[in-house]
């Protein structure tokens, strides 16, 4: 049978030793430091993921818009299609460009009524050619060849798949001088499909 000891007589038990008060204040702030760490370790997958999530590649591009391309009195009536570059603002991922060359188009001025091809072949994207004195547009790179109505001559043997690409158009007086505007798109080469492209 055991018997505990008892202190002699007029003597008391030790105290619990008890931690410095320095000690538990780095106790604390070593805990501190470990969430504070744990936290950013977790923030840097969560900000890469949203980073791409948000990341400007992986926007779609941007929509069709009109585009002034030239006054009006530089298309005359004559029916004849005339070719004129694209000007307009460009973003490029995180870079913005002012007045770059996006494309071209053709203009053709029916009796007054306007007409607007992209100069794109729909087969490959070469740029196609006005042949004045045959009357039809012509592409260099396949020999693809469109009516000036921008419709396929002998669809059947034509490397294009489609005709040429209509584009909206009409006319504005913002200045105080009609001008031409254009809603400019580019297409998806190789397609029978007109399938915007991004």
């Amino acid at each position: 049978m055991s018997r505990t000891a008892s202190p002699p007589a007029g003597k008391q038990p030790p105290a619990a030793k008890q931690p410095p008060a320095g000690d538990e204040r780095r106790n604390f702030l070593e805990k501190v430091g470990a969430v504070v760490i744990g936290g950013l370790v977790m923030l840097v997958p969560a900000a890469s993921g949203l980073w791409t999530f948000l990341n400007p590649l992986r926007r779609k591009g941007a929509t069709a818009e009109f585009v002034r391309i030239t006054p009006l009195a530089a298309v005359p009536a004559d029916g004849v299609p005339r070719l004129f570059q694209v000007i307009r603002d460009r973003t490029d991922a995180w870079t913005h460009y002012d007045s770059e060359p996006v494309g071209a188009v053709y203009l053709r001025n029916v009796d007054g009524k306007l007409f607007a091809f992209n100069a794109e072949c729909p087969h490959a994207g070469c740029m196609v050619a006005f042949l004045g004195d045959q009357k039809k547009f012509q592409c260099p790179c396949h020999d693809s060849s469109f009516q000036e109505n921008g419709e396929r001559i002998d669809p059947q043997h034509c490397p294009s798949p489609r005709g040429l690409d209509p584009l909206a158009v009409e006319v504005r007086d913002e200045s105080g001088t009609q001008d031409v505007y254009v809603k400019f798109e580019n297409f998806l080469a190789g397609s029978s499909k007109r399938i915007p492209r991004a």
